[in-house]
């Protein structure tokens, strides 16, 4: 029996492998997704989506506690963690589902199963184990993400030490937990559990929470979570990881060594890329370090074989993956595409206040040699914020001083993650800070911090 015969094969189907199926799918070309799970990937299963359903429940909840201000009086606040890992669950599902639909709208093959690599244009499909079926396809694309990474000599055992996917499904909420990491996922997960009562340390080996960003922005997030009972130590690195019936860590702080005894400890220090067991070796795939090596548009070094979103490497993210999809795709279809602007991704952390960016930090853009004009505008300042009682926060924007252009913006408050959106468009149309400044924004609204971020930048805010 001859193999089945596709112009795009994709193997795995998160957010950039269903993305590419589907663009591909757009441009004519006969395309097919294998998938070993659900599709939509970890994001849409156990990251991005169900974790902001979960993140929703604790804004409410800390939202209650502080009803009185309100004028909302309760009795005996309650809350069941079973139905709120649940409903996250249940939004996961419904999401997997409506990539389902996605992929029978656009007549793609879903082929659920392993796939791997064994010649050129040419892939073993296995379930279970057992073998399946080979299929051909000009162009194969590798996007099969990536999974928790831990510390060496740590194993995640998935009841005392956790990854991010047990920390998703936990039966109760622990009393303590050690989280080691304050990326995102580390940053978000403390939030959160903290909001449901339990005991959070926070661990992070860097100078600041969410190192990543502005560090006037960390800054004010970590006086907020210390200000919550999250206890952080930054500039610390965990020595060791014991776990019986409680977990004990052992942290070198700036202190000094320090013992931190907790029901669990959640390993957030970042993934590792899914490049083994794809057969990659037997065509010479170049991978570094776990992480497949391409150019701007996804190529590998060999001629049919592309990688994109998480086993491509850094930034992950998965808006990156869904457009390193569509560049990919685009470009073997000889779309001649522009290649992603690797300045002009916004990053968001969903914890409350929110954080998010785009574009250089101060300290990046003084590093660079740009001399600067900054603007904030505090949250405290609005009247939209002050209305619906969320003050806490700022916008940040960084311009270079010489001809005004945007080449950062950062912002710690309520809807951070909706409100970057306009930033992220100035941009990527190269608008100035007067473009900004001149653009009449709805009022009252959240996005008037914008406005006002840049007229402030030159001196000339009005509302501060």
């Amino acid at each position: 029996m001859p193999d089945r015969q596709f112009d795009l094969l994709v193997i795995g189907g998160g957010p950039g492998g269903y993305v590419a199926a589907i663009r591909a799918a757009q441009l004519g070309f006969r395309s097919a997704v294998v998938e070993r799970d659900k599709l939509g990937g970890i994001c849409l299963n156990w990251g991005c989506i169900p974790t902001k359903a979960l993140l929703k429940n604790a804004e409410i909840y800390n939202n209650f506690k502080h009803s009185d201000e309100w004028g909302i009086s309760y009795k005996d606040l309650k809350f069941d963690f079973s139905k709120i890992v649940a409903r996250s669950r249940k939004v996961a599902t419904l999401n997997s589902k409506g990539v389902e639909y996605l992929l029978k709208k656009n007549k793609i093959e879903h082929i659920s199963g392993v796939g791997q690599l064994v010649a050129k244009g040419k892939v073993a499909i296995s379930k279970d184990g057992k073998p399946i079926e080979t299929i051909s396809a000009k162009h194969i694309v590798i996007a099969t993400g990536a999974r928790p990474q831990t510390l060496p000599n740590v194993k995640i055992d998935g009841t005392k030490v956790i990854s991010s996917t047990e920390a998703m499904i936990l039966t109760d909420v622990p009393k303590s937990m050690v989280v080691i990491g304050a990326g995102a996922i580390g940053v978000e997960f403390a939030y959160f559990y903290n909001a449901f009562g339990t005991k959070v340390t926070l661990v992070e080996m860097m100078p600041n929470i969410l190192p990543v960003e502005d560090k006037e922005i960390s800054k004010l997030l970590e006086s907020n979570f210390k200000k919550n009972g999250i206890e952080i130590f930054t500039e610390s690195k965990v020595d060791s990881v014991a776990a019986g019936k409680e977990v004990s860590v052992v942290i070198a702080t700036k202190e000094g060594r320090k013992e931190v005894k907790a029901d669990v400890a959640l390993m957030a220090i970042g993934v590792q890329g899914n490049s083994e067991n794809l057969g990659l070796e037997v065509l010479g795939v170049r991978i570094e370090k776990g992480w497949i090596q391409t150019d701007d548009f996804g190529r590998t070094n060999i001629d049919g074989i592309y990688a994109i979103g998480d086993v491509a490497g850094p930034p992950w993210l998965a808006h990156v993956a869904s457009r390193e999809g569509i560049v990919c795709v685009d470009a073997l279809a000889g779309k001649n595409p522009q290649p992603i602007d690797w300045d002009s991704i916004p990053g968001c952390t969903y914890c409350q206040p929110q954080v998010a960016s785009i574009g250089l930090t101060e300290e990046k853009a003084l590093a660079a040699g740009y001399q600067l004009k900054v603007g904030r505008f505090p949250f405290s300042a609005s009247g939209k914020a002050r209305a619906i009682g969320e003050t806490d926060g700022l916008v940040k924007l960084i311009f270079d001083a010489k001809y005004g252009e945007l080449l950062g913006a950062h912002i710690l408050g309520s809807e951070a993650t909706e409100l970057i959106a306009e930033l992220g468009v100035a941009k990527t149309l190269e608008t100035t800070a007067d473009g900004i400044a001149g653009t009449i924004h709805a009022h009252p609204t959240l996005s008037e911090a914008i406005m006002e971020a840049a007229e402030n930048a030159y001196g000339h805010s009005i509302n501060i």
